[in-house]
């Protein structure tokens, strides 16, 4: 099996571990400490093996296309979040329920939104030069949208204390990522590690899910309602992405190929960057790391569809 199979077919994985999880989690409830102490070394190897895949030293190249740079930022950093807001007022008034969808849909995706792009007609450069600029930028304007939109409630619960263990699980793995990106093109040999790294997240993605499901059943078995009723705004919101990058490509008078790519960027999340903010929120918020890993499984069928619909209806 080659990588793209493996990407391809990631989505049955995910849903089988975190059946596994909930299996495991329901068996031996005292198991939960053990896959909560296991989740956060995982979770950082995972960011690591994630973002050495990013061209982190190389941000100018995003700017060697205006146009499509301003399609992406305006779609990923103004329309959506506006849109996101617009559909979390659907939602039952749960503050730990709003915060997770908020979380996951403020972030436009850094890794397999590159697969996606190059198995739907994508322009893959595009998609490879503007990512280091969408993962600066989110961790820029996500704790300016989540004060917009949440202000005190969120400050009320989410302190320095919480923050800054979160922080370091991304940011470490980000600064190791960039240091090791710096000694692969100094030696001009670190490309095969690299590519061994790039077979990493999906496995690792799927022991995260696993020890998410593990940990937190009972916030799953007591957020069974809520989920029937983020299911659905998730699939609305990756519909709405698609049009806005249809729109946004027409006024920017994008080729196809940029089209699609736009498409894939805004439909796809950065769920895994932000779990470490959830999963640092207080006891009775558990919700809110429960609904990202949702989201990421919604995407993923959502993904599905969009490999036939984009490149074949959207933009042939």
């Amino acid at each position: 099996m080659d990588r793209l199979t493996l990407e391809r077919r990631q989505v049955w994985l995910y849903l089988s571990t975190i059946i596994a999880g909930l299996l495991v989690g329901s068996a031996w409830p005292g198991v939960g400490r053990l896959f909560e102490a296991l989740l956060w070394p995982t979770l950082i190897v995972l960011l690591y093996a994630t973002f050495i895949q990013v061209p982190l030293l190389h941000l100018r190249d995003a700017f060697t296309d205006h146009r499509f740079l301003a399609a992406t930022l305006t779609g990923n950093f103004l329309i959506l979040p506006v849109l996101v807001w617009i559909l979390v007022q659907a939602l039952p008034p749960d503050p730990a329920l709003r915060l997770g969808v908020l979380l996951v849909l403020f972030v436009p995706c850094t890794d397999w939104f590159i697969t996606f792009s190059q198995l739907g007609g994508g322009n893959a450069a595009r998609a490879i030069a503007v990512t280091p600029l969408n993962l600066l930028s989110q961790l820029l304007f996500l704790p300016v949208f989540l004060w917009l939109t949440l202000g005190t409630e969120l400050s009320a619960v989410l302190g320095f204390s919480e923050v800054w263990p979160a922080l370091l699980v991304v940011l470490v793995p980000l600064l190791a990522a960039a240091g090791s990106e710096r000694w692969i093109e100094a030696r001009g040999r670190g490309a095969v590690l690299r590519e061994r790294l790039a077979w990493w997240p999906v496995p690792l993605l799927a022991l995260v899910v696993f020890l998410i499901a593990g940990a937190q059943v009972g916030a799953v078995r007591g957020a069974l309602g809520q989920l029937a009723v983020v299911v659905p705004l998730y699939a609305l919101f990756l519909l709405l992405a698609a049009l806005t990058a249809k729109g946004l490509a027409t006024f920017m008078r994008l080729p196809a190929d940029q089209g699609r790519t736009l498409a894939f960027s805004l439909g796809t999340r950065n769920s895994f960057v932000v779990l470490p903010f959830a999963l640092a929120l207080p006891a009775g918020w558990e919700i809110a790391a429960v609904v990202i890993v949702v989201q990421s499984l919604v995407e993923l069928f959502g993904m599905v569809f969009y490999l036939w619909w984009v490149p074949r209806k959207l933009f042939r």
